[in-house]
């Protein structure tokens, strides 16, 4: 196929407005067999599976936030002198969330943080629960909770 047909292809591509349309920009073109089928969705596989070991292996490695002994039922978070856990991180608020034990097991609350407390990437809007395995972040520093 040349350059110019390709072109022009995509053009009418992009403007194509049903599925007949699209259908006669491709209709001289070779029917893919089952065999083609199969090794694209192979390669495709495959190609999956290596992004996904390579994106892990990249991952900076986080530090665990373990959470707390069963004794303990509310921690501050923040750098204040009177928290539990405290950051010293200037992004990191005075009193910056509340871990705390709720019905549903552990909860975590932001206190009205300037930068946001994240669990899993969102920024929090309200009391969200908090599981093993989860990132947490509170400003700029992202932690990955640990079970005691």
């Amino acid at each position: 196929m040349s350059t110019d047909t390709f072109e022009r292809r995509v053009d009418q591509v992009l403007r194509a407005r049903s599925q007949v349309e699209l259908a006669d920009i491709v209709h001289d073109l070779p029917p893919r067999s089952n065999l083609i089928n199969r090794l694209t969705g192979l390669v495709s596989s495959f190609s999956s599976v290596t992004a996904r070991v390579e994106s892990a292996w990249r991952a900076p490695r986080l530090p665990r936030f373990a959470l707390p002994p069963a004794g303990l039922s509310r921690i501050l978070i923040g750098r204040a002198p009177g928290c539990q856990f405290v950051l010293t991180d200037l992004t990191v608020s005075r009193f910056h969330a509340e871990l705390y034990r709720g019905d549903g097991g552990w909860m975590i609350s932001d206190l009205g943080s300037m930068n946001g407390t994240r669990v899993n990437g969102w920024r929090l809007t309200g009391p969200a629960v908090v599981r093993p395995g989860d990132e947490i972040g509170f400003g700029n520093l992202t932690f990955i909770v640990a079970s005691h």
